[in-house]
């Protein structure tokens, strides 16, 4: 029986990146592990995958009847559907820890890092499994993504040093022009409806009760959603139109170092006292904001009162 190694919903770089090279880890290990993910590709994504010589995995999103090995993600509402119904096997992430219990015991490995690529360098360091070039090319990749080529307070100092060995095995010799390359991939908005963009790197959180929706746009420059504000704030409210208390979309400067932030809410207030701003209009400039998981979610859960 295959086991599927797959990341969350809305996958980004990091999620299709790892379930890719866990699934080699996990195979040179003697099992049948097979890479996947929950969405399409996202521009990124699909840059990376093709400079290192990869297909997309497989679309899997339901995971009755299925051995499951989870990457960049131990929450519910990020896993694949009906997940009681799979038999879990291994989480690995660099999150906080989520609400998904087992009945057994698992291998779970979660690390304070900024992204689970690094997790996996150590874990074929451990296993003593040598990493194949392609493989460590799209690991260096995400985290460069997840990190914003270190600029992310995310980062640690096990990031860089992982992107350090990883850049050599994949001969990669200028990381920095690697990651303009990345995102100006990420910022490509022209064309795509509006709703794809707030879904492109979305996730959903149970907060006190209050459902909250984030999703990230990082850009090279706001200007490129200059004509499509008026868009995105509608797709927002019919994302929160589906029983949700708050929809937020941060607009990132990757080069200003700072999140425009939309705001859709039954309660604007709560995002003015999480972040210490006024929203003028429906957004909020918040100067230093690159990270979802350490700056945004922390600071909702403590005004949500979690």
């Amino acid at each position: 029986m295959s086991v599927y190694v797959v990341g969350h919903k809305s996958p980004d770089t990091d999620s299709v990146t790892s379930a890719i090279a866990y699934a080699a880890l996990q195979k040179e290990m003697g099992v049948d592990a097979v890479p996947a993910m929950q969405g399409e590709l996202n521009p990124e994504t699909e840059m990376v995958l093709n400079k290192f010589g990869f297909s997309a995995p497989e679309i899997m999103t339901d995971g009755a009847g299925k051995q499951l090995m989870l990457v960049d993600h131990s929450d519910l509402a990020q896993a694949p559907d009906n997940l009681g119904d799979a038999e879990l096997l291994a989480i690995i992430d660099h999150h906080k820890v989520g609400d998904i219990t087992t009945n057994n015991p698992i291998i779970f490995n979660a690390q304070p890092v900024g992204c689970t690529g690094t997790v996996l360098k150590q874990l074929y360091d451990i296993n003593n499994v040598a990493i194949p070039a392609n493989i460590a090319g799209i690991m260096l990749c995400a985290i460069l993504s997840d990190t914003v080529m270190f600029k992310s307070p995310t980062c640690t100092e096990a990031d860089k040093a992982a992107c350090e060995d990883l850049a050599k095995i994949a001969g990669v010799d200028d990381m920095q022009a690697l990651a303009m390359e990345m995102f100006k991939a990420k910022s490509a908005v022209d064309g795509v409806p509006a709703k794809d963009l707030v879904f492109r790197d979305y996730k959903d959180f149970d907060m006190n009760g209050k459902k909250i929706g984030i999703g990230q746009l990082e850009l090279v420059d706001l200007s490129l959603v200059a004509g499509i504000r008026d868009d995105l704030y509608k797709a927002c409210e019919e994302v929160k139109a589906d029983g949700r208390h708050t929809v937020l979309l941060m607009l990132t400067d990757i080069m200003k170092e700072g999140t425009d932030l939309m705001v859709v809410s039954d309660d604007p207030s709560l995002i003015e006292k999480a972040f210490g701003g006024k929203l003028e209009g429906n957004t909020m400039w918040v100067d230093g904001m690159m990270s979802r998981k350490k700056q945004t979610v922390p600071n909702m859960q403590k005004a949500c009162g979690c």
